[in-house]
Parts: C-alpha cells; structure tokens; sequence
C-alpha cells in the first residue's frame, strides 16, 4: 500500500536530500550531462583499446569491422573497464575526467565487486539507466544502493 509522496509537498526539496546528500557542492547528485559525457569518454576509452589490441595482434580490419567482434569487444572492455575501475577507485575513467564517482548512499567504504558487476551490467543494457527517481537515480543505482554523485 503506497501513501502521498513526501517529496510532493515539500518546497525544499532537491534531487539527493531524501538520501542525506547536499544540495550542491562534492557529494551531491551528478546531473545527466555530465553523467552522459563521462560515458562517452568510457566509450572512447573501450574503441581506443580494442583498436590498439587489434592493430597490435595483426588482425585484419575487414575482419574487425565486419565480423561484429569490433563492436563486440568494445562493448566486454567497456563493462570491464567499468566494474574494475569502480571497485578500485570508485569512479570510471570518464567519471574522473568530469569530476564525478559512484558513492555508496548504505554508507559502505566502497562499492564492491558484485555492485559494481550489477550496475555495469545494468548500465549496458541502457533502459535501466533511462528511468530514474526523483534523485536522478536509475534502475542501476536503486539495484546497488549506488548514486553517482559529484567528487
């Protein structure tokens, strides 16, 4: 049985203050555009990698292109690159170039390595990230007890 949405009424309300995160300022909720360039700088980060390993191994770039292993390997070193980098650092390569990391909001030290593998998994799979709460976090995050927020 759900009740009246306590955020409805409340005309302080910002994205993060339900979670015990700050307005503004390191810890608060990261906004969507800042979030969608880190991800295109992971995504950069995974073609420049697998082109490097493919140049390097002597494959043939018909192959690469057409045989759907380029896309393929983009897609495995992005999710790894991914789950290693939040579970070490806390942030992906992308994340730290727009000053953002994935916190915690259980108040955990870090996100492990089975939150982490959940959340890239669900990242990858893109529709979970599309519909997110009133604190801007998605499917992912909810999953995870995650919130991407500002370093």
């Amino acid at each position: 049985m759900s009740g009246p949405d306590p955020t409805s009424d409340d005309p302080d309300y910002y994205p993060g203050k339900r979670l015990g995160l700050p307005e503004s300022g390191p810890g608060s909720i990261a906004r969507f555009g800042r979030r969608i360039a880190a991800l295109l700088i992971d995504w950069f980060i995974a073609y420049g990698l697998v082109s490097l390993f493919v140049s390097l191994a002597g494959i043939s770039r018909e192959v690469f292109l057409y045989t759907g292993l380029g896309s393929t390997g983009i897609a495995v070193v992005w999710v790894v690159l991914g789950i290693i980098s939040v579970r070490l650092f806390g942030f992906t390569p992308g994340q730290y170039v727009m000053g953002l990391r994935v916190a915690s909001i259980d108040h955990r030290q870090h996100v492990g390595i089975g939150r982490a593998t959940v959340r890239g998994l669900l990242v990858f799979f893109v529709i979970p990230a599309l519909f997110t709460d009133k604190d801007f976090r998605g499917y992912q995050d909810r999953f995870t007890n995650t919130a991407v927020v500002l370093r």
